[in-house]
């Protein structure tokens, strides 16, 4: 595990530790930095992309970008 790993997943153990209504707490100050609610919403939006292309029936990205282009 690198440092950066080992930082990351004593946070982790922080914030799992604290009471419901702290981590409530934390996540609004999160949300109210515009930089991490922006980082926030981009992993999230590129996480469900994903989900949605592996679905069956959808059309692969490479499909869609070659029609663009074409």
């Amino acid at each position: 595990m690198t440092s950066v790993q080992a930082t990351a997943e004593v946070f982790w153990t922080a914030f799992k530790s604290l009471s419901r209504g702290a981590q409530v707490n934390f996540l609004d100050r999160l949300m109210v930095d515009r930089h991490v609610r922006q980082e926030l919403e981009d992993r999230l939006d590129n996480a469900a992309v994903d989900r949605a292309l592996k679905e069956r029936g959808r059309v692969s990205w490479d499909t869609l970008k070659k029609s663009v282009g074409a």
